[in-house]
């Protein structure tokens, strides 16, 4: 049903290194900082909540509010998307889902749009190469889309070798040989941290330095979009400082599994539980006792709205009573897009300040 609603020598030379260093930092400071998170005058805003990997039910989104034609290229103008993160896990497609993304970025630029793709957690469990730590985060079909294609394709044919050898006769083939095969890719996911450490190392460098473009949270207009949600906490900081940082320790994590490199940025952000991809309870407190905190936080981000993902809405989640707290300050857009959480379809519809919902039930 539809509804409208990123030594000697050396001292002698040690000036020169200590100022080389310098304006390295220095560049790449200002490269961080160059990354633009705040917009104004936007006329329209179509906002989308935790994909998890459900290629389809993104598409079908995007179609249904007049964001892409069937060729899947940008039909929206100037509108500005904002996906708020979570696109990795939990379904198949992730991949998939980069790549268009991609691509509309590119797209809806050259039309004078804009696409906003923000760090989830999910995003950042993989760079730090610990999504294999929670079961099943990391689904076959994403593990196999993400591995270095010549590992991935030499895997294959092994296990094709041994598993046509020792099947039987008489069977049914094609079924036996692909359920055997997934049935490799899962223990190998959960055995072999080889395999893991090809796959962190592709999606990084493939995928992750794309994403480390990005930003964790945005403001449009007088719009906050986050993937988790701001604390009191983070609401008194810069939202470029925020973003500066959480690229900062998400690189480093990753440089210290790969390379066993020390810290120069310890982890204030990424694992914080108050912090932007984690925070949950402006979303789970269902207006009780909060009202005075929530104007609070929205007053230091000099704000009047905040947009979030992260946190499931259950029950009937196609309405803007449904999705909003304390008297429309706060949308909740997780209704649970992908089939792996139901699959309920929606997207918040922003336009000259006036907010509606579009959802649909997918329906099997």
């Amino acid at each position: 049903m539809n509804k409208s609603y990123t030594i000697h020598s050396f001292r002698k030379c040690k000036p020169v290194v200590i100022s080389a260093i310098f304006i390295i930092a220095l560049i790449s400071s200002l490269y961080a900082e160059s990354i633009q998170c705040v917009w104004s005058g936007i006329d329209k805003i179509v906002a989308v909540g935790d994909i998890h990997g459900d290629y389809e039910n993104f598409v079908t989104i995007l179609k249904s509010t007049g964001l892409i034609d069937e060729k899947l290229h940008w039909t929206g103008g100037k509108t500005h998307l904002v996906q708020t993160g979570d696109i990795m896990d939990r379904g198949p497609d992730a991949k998939k889902v980069y790549d268009l993304i991609r691509k509309l970025e590119k797209e809806a630029a050259a039309a004078g749009g804009k696409v906003h793709m923000l760090i989830g957690n999910h995003e950042e469990l993989n760079i730090t190469g610990i999504a294999f730590d929670y079961v099943g985060y990391v689904t076959v079909e994403q593990f196999i889309s993400f591995l270095p294609a010549n590992y991935r394709d030499k895997k294959e044919k092994d296990f094709r070798k041994k598993i046509e050898k020792n099947l039987p006769q008489g069977t049914n083939s094609v079924a036996n040989l692909n359920g055997l095969i997934r049935y490799y890719w899962q223990e190998i996911i959960k055995t072999s941290k080889g395999a893991r450490t090809r796959y962190t190392d592709n999606y990084y460098e493939k995928y992750g330095k794309w994403i480390l473009t990005h930003n964790a949270v945005i403001k449009i207009n007088d719009i906050v979009f986050v993937h988790g949600g701001i604390s009191e906490k983070y609401s008194t900081k810069i939202l470029s400082t925020i973003n500066n940082d959480l690229r900062n320790e998400l690189k480093d994590l990753y440089r210290k599994q790969k390379f066993s490199d020390p810290i120069t940025y310890p982890p204030k952000i990424v694992y914080d539980q108050m912090g932007p991809l984690w925070y949950r309870e402006l979303a789970t407190n269902n207006g009780e006792n909060m009202e005075e905190e929530v104007d609070k936080i929205l007053q230091n981000l000099d704000a009047k709205y905040m947009v979030m993902g992260h946190t499931v809405l259950t029950g009937p989640a196609f309405s803007p009573e449904a999705m909003s707290r304390y008297d429309g300050k706060i949308w909740i857009i997780d209704t649970g897009i992908s089939k792996a959480y139901g699959g309920s379809l929606s997207a918040l519809i922003i336009e000259n300040g006036n907010f509606s919902v579009w959802g649909l039930k997918y329906e099997k």
